[in-house]
């Protein structure tokens, strides 16, 4: 219905004299048919007694007609008498609104949200009651004024005013947000606004109307639930538990809250099992915060100290209950959390001053109180409510997953570390072959710890047996089978097996750990190694390698180079032998052994390989020094894999340090050698290991002519020990018994065993070595190591030490 004013004019005989457009669209009749006519025809009753005995007056009511159709209505009606000029009254005026005018405009006044309507200058036409109560002023105050004169110069008012021109400008509705404080109200407030044009009959643009929704609770409601989507990414990104509880904070403030903080119960940074809550007060480590002003509740307790929380206050509540504690000013627990900051706050900062809202969360996974999380408002005039207590709980829950998981990694991190540190060497043995510098850095990245591995074995002869490994994986299994796999090796070079068998029997014995582990996929347990064996007399390296990286090789003045050993195929695969590699070496040459995780992380880096040999092959004061400064020049911060380096420099024993006789295979040349064995030991000022010495070499060489085929030699060599070998060419090994009473032979070996540290027999490209040692006097062994340069005596037992 076309939303035009009905007119009609009455003469004093009751009879219509004008009918309005208006009038016939209302009623359906048109002028023809109303003019003239009495117009109580066109009532549907008798008008009220107040219309019939205005007179004068004029009179405001509510009419029944009947439409032309039939059907009534009701309408509301002003009647105004028409003056006929003489003082006369000359008939009345009657006017209507269409049906519903009236309850618009009720619906505009009594309206929950705030409604306004300006004119095209930015004035104030209109005002409902809601929009009064926002701006804390009547309606007659704003009637007429210029919007900017009625509000304060701010940035949400000047964006008001430029959208409010906008409107009236072009005639587009606009649909806009802003956080703003009203007037009348204490804190600010989220608005959502809408502004549309006004339009009277003809179209022309008359007003802008505007309506203001306060979404303020809709607004925190998406705030709680962005931060959450937020906790959802930021927090956990690590399995750190303090980088963890950063993150928490980092989503708390300042949008959630102006001061947080995070403090965990102590067992939660070690390795202990999480213990019962104390009945009294509860002591907690504090491990985060965050303030938005720099004298912030609870900055008395620094990160890393300890944060005690005493009953009533809200946190120690929600440790005990379990649950999200609200408390406001006033209140007696929150009274009590701020005489307990006071209590701990440096003087003169002021705790107290704005702080009106708290909510303490517990940190609880799995079952398991971790410990509290805390948030404070003060800048925020916005109290806490039930919606902020649901929402903490929430956000504490899921953080305090994220705190448990690093929590248990860590646990398990240490766990394997403390393993992998058991089943690797504290330091490299005593010997005289080599100065020795190794490092170990286990990985960075949460794939965990790894099964790299190195060693240095002495061997008999005075030889050194040098390893570096690699298991496959991450964890405490590979550091169980790189324990497993370390154990082997030292097993099989104590039976002095040349570098290609020792890796065939270890390929052998990873082959079987897989079996019986149920891999279908060896490579899934397998392994890669290099074993090297170095003896100082020839100066000769003998190495092979299971698909491990080769060894790089620095000969004294010259650059770095790998040496040139076949990389074979890694444990477990088997099928094909492995090939060993000899090359001898000048004194001072450096070998550097290493993993994979050393080059790893730039791998297909042509300039990686070149950037290893600078670093390997630089000068150094020291091998300690040039091990660091190998890591330091080829590493990331954080490498992404275990890291093994093994650097050694070759020493050589001398002639002056070494005798060796060729024995023909008679008895009579046991006497001979026997008597040249003495006069070694005198030369060398060992008289006091005669005995025991010529007995050794006396039953060595009879067994060898004996049982033995040429040739025989007898060689004697000065090291950390006395070393006795003779070898022959047979390959039969001997085997240690206890003769019977009457046995007339069987206890030569016996009393090489009793009479010596240790002995045994290793096999040759010719036959045998049977070899035996004996310690050397004390203090003729230790004054001579200290004439030896790159030497020091130990300060406990006076044993020479190399560089480690």
């Amino acid at each position: 219905m076309d939303r035009v004013a009905a007119v009609a004019v009455i003469d004093t005989q009751g009879r219509v004299t004008g009918w309005s457009e208006g009038a016939r669209l209302l009623t359906g009749h048109p002028a023809e048919e109303a003019v003239g006519r009495p117009a109580a025809d066109l009532l549907a009753g008798q008008p009220p007694v107040e219309a019939r005995t205005a007179g004068a007056e004029a009179w405001y009511g509510t009419v029944t007609l009947r439409h032309r159709d039939g059907h009534r209505f009701d309408l509301a009606v002003t009647v105004c008498p028409v003056d006929g000029g003489d003082g006369r009254s000359a008939g009345y005026a009657v006017t209507a609104e269409p049906p519903g005018t009236a309850l618009a405009a009720q619906a505009f006044e009594q309206a929950s949200m705030s409604m306004s309507v300006f004119d095209l200058q930015q004035r104030y036409l209109r005002v409902n009651d809601a929009a009064c109560k926002v701006l804390g002023v009547p309606e007659i105050a704003l009637t007429g004024r210029f919007f900017p004169d009625t509000v304060a110069d701010t940035e949400e008012n000047r964006g008001f005013l430029r959208h409010l021109r906008e409107v009236a400008e072009t005639g587009t509705p606009v649909r806009y947000e802003n956080f703003a404080v009203a007037p009348a109200l204490d804190r600010e407030h989220f608005w959502s606004l809408e502004m549309w044009p006004l339009h009277d009959a003809s179209g022309t643009r008359t007003a802008v109307a505007i309506a203001a929704y306060d979404s303020t609770e809709q607004y925190w409601a998406r705030r709680r639930l962005a931060l959450l989507n937020e906790a959802a990414t930021h927090i956990g990104t690590t399995l750190d538990v303090v980088r963890t509880a950063e993150e928490l904070i980092e989503v708390l403030v300042p949008h959630y809250a102006d001061f947080a903080s995070v403090d965990l119960l102590p067992w939660v940074l070690g390795a202990d099992e999480p213990p019962m809550l104390p009945a009294d007060d509860i002591e907690l480590h504090r491990v985060a915060y965050q303030s938005t002003r720099p004298f912030a509740p609870g900055v008395a307790v620094r990160v890393g100290e300890t944060q005690i929380y005493r009953p009533p206050a809200p946190p120690a509540r929600a440790l005990r209950e379990g649950r999200a504690v609200l408390a406001h000013a006033g209140e007696p627990g929150f009274r009590a959390w701020l005489a307990d900051r006071d209590e701990r706050a440096p003087e003169g900062r002021p705790f107290r001053k704005g702080v009106h809202s708290m909510i303490a969360a517990p940190l609880r996974a799995r079952g398991t109180t971790l410990g509290v999380v805390v948030c404070v408002r003060l800048a925020h005039p916005e109290d806490y409510g039930p919606d902020d207590t649901v929402f903490t709980e929430e956000l504490a829950s899921r953080a305090a997953v994220c705190i448990d998981n690093a929590r248990r990694f860590a646990r398990e991190r240490t766990t394997a570390l403390a393993l992998q540190h058991s089943l690797l060497p504290s330091g490299p043995p005593g010997q005289v072959a080599l100065d020795v510098a190794h490092r170990y850095l286990p990985c960075g990245s949460q794939a965990g710890i790894g099964g790299d591995w190195f060693d240095v074995i002495p061997l008999s002869g005075g030889r050194v047996g040098l390893v570096v490994g690699d298991v496959v994986g991450h964890g405490i299994s590979s550091s169980a089978t790189m324990g497993r796999l370390r154990t082997a090796v030292r097993t099989l070079a104590d039976v002095d097996l040349p570098p290609d068998e020792l890796l065939t029997h270890l390929d052998d014995l990873v082959t079987h750990l897989a079996a019986e582990n149920g891999r279908e996929e060896v490579a899934e347990f397998g392994a890669t190694c290099v074993y090297a064996v170095y003896d100082p007399v020839s100066r000769r390296l003998a190495l092979a390698s299971a698909g491990h990286p080769a060894p790089l090789l620095v000969l004294p003045g010259e650059q770095a180079e790998f040496v040139p050993v076949t990389a074979g195929q890694p444990l477990g695969i088997g099928g094909l032998p492995f090939e060993a590699t000899e090359v001898e070496l000048p004194e001072g040459s450096v070998v550097a052994l290493f993993t994979d995780g050393l080059v790893a992380h730039r791998d297909g880096d042509a300039g990686a390989e070149d950037e290893l040999h600078r670093a390997v092959g630089a000068s150094a004061d020291s091998l300690d020094a040039l091990a660091d400064g190998v890591l330091k020049a080829v590493l990331p911060d954080q490498p992404g894999d275990d890291v093994a380096l093994l650097l050694v420099r070759t020493r050589a024993l001398g002639a002056d340090r070494v005798a060796t006789w060729d024995v023909p295979a008679h008895p009579a040349q046991v006497a001979v050698v026997r008597q040249a064995a003495g006069r070694q030991l005198a030369a060398w000022g060992l008289e006091e290991t005669a005995f025991v010495t010529e007995l050794v070499v006396s039953e060595l060489v009879t067994n060898a002519i004996r049982y033995g085929e040429p040739p025989i030699q007898l060689r004697l060599i000065r090291d950390r020990a006395l070393i006795c070998e003779v070898s022959d060419g047979s390959s039969t090994s001997p085997h240690l018994r206890r003769a019977q009473v009457y046995d007339e032979g069987g206890r030569g070996l016996l009393l090489v065993a009793q009479l010596t540290q240790r002995w045994g027999s290793r096999q040759t490209a010719a036959g045998k070595t049977i070899w035996a040692e004996q310690p050397l006097p004390d203090a003729r062994e230790t004054a001579y190591w200290k004439e030896q340069p790159g030497f020091a005596a130990s300060s406990e037992n006076g044993e020479p030490c190399g560089s480690t």
